[in-house]
């Protein structure tokens, strides 16, 4: 078994002051033998306005959110997965929301860039990440010590054929901001679906309470197992939930409800 780790925290308007949270959160995470770490969405900034990233976007390869990524996954000898950063893009108004993946070496190893664009109007409550955020088109997968990992962002968990188009996985990551009002209403089960129509594990790290600009996110970082467990949540706040993949279990469940070789589709 191969223990690993969510991250949930409670991004602020300063990359350094995360930066710092987050230095900590992967040592915490670290010391419970996790090998492989996962960030949360916009874990590096949640600024008090939609552009506030624009102005704190990396070109791939530099910049201090990507050399604090880099060197943490080296010290701690840990897989980090860096929930998402701003990178620059083609459009100066617009970056690109990504997951970057650093092997324990430290080394840049894997990329994905979150395809789902979230879009979600309620009375006074208003979202529309296509005005600062520029789509991916490409399915993310990483071969790692604990297997194949799919990688999503929050609004893709929404969109199962995703899931599909990334083959058999060991785990599949969620680093996630949802909302407090949609998070309520579907968090928990989207995430058990996943991993139950895919028999594998699910690690989602979420941003969990009151940020500086008003927002209220919905936290419940969890591992789910292939048989639709939760293995570990917490609420909110800021935090680690941890556990282990279970190689033999997740066999176990394949052959007994052999669904994925069942699909026609």
């Amino acid at each position: 078994m191969n223990t690993v780790a969510a991250i949930q925290m409670i991004s602020t308007p300063s990359v350094a002051d995360n930066i710092a949270t987050a230095g900590r959160l992967i040592e915490r995470a670290a010391a419970t033998g996790a090998r492989l770490v996962l960030l949360p969405e916009y874990w590096a900034i949640m600024g008090l306005s939609d552009t506030d990233k624009v102005r704190c976007a990396e070109p791939l390869g530099s910049g201090p959110i990507q050399e604090f990524m880099a060197g943490m996954a080296r010290r701690h000898s840990v897989w980090l997965l860096g929930g998402t950063l701003p990178l620059a893009s083609s459009d100066p108004a617009r970056v690109v929301n990504t997951t970057l993946v650093y092997d324990d070496q430290g080394n840049h190893v894997g990329r994905y860039d979150k395809i789902h664009l979230f879009g979600f109007t309620k009375g006074t409550e208003s979202y529309d990440e296509a005005r600062t955020i520029v789509p991916g088109d490409t399915v993310g997968t990483v071969d790692t010590p604990l297997g194949k990992v799919g990688m999503s962002v929050c609004y893709d968990l929404r969109f199962p054929e995703l899931y599909r188009a990334m083959g058999p996985v060991s785990l599949i990551v969620v680093p996630a901001a949802f909302t407090y009002t949609t998070g309520k209403a579907h968090w928990e089960v989207l995430l058990r679906a996943r991993a139950i129509e895919n028999q594998c594990y699910v690690l989602a790290a979420a941003q969990g309470g009151e940020h500086r600009n008003g927002r209220r996110t919905w936290g419940h970082s969890m591992l789910v197992d292939p048989w639709g467990e939760i293995k570990d949540v917490l609420a909110e706040g800021e935090g680690v939930v941890h556990g282990d993949i279970d190689r033999l279990f997740m066999d176990s469940v394949r052959e007994s409800l052999p669904a994925l070789k069942h699909r026609t589709m």
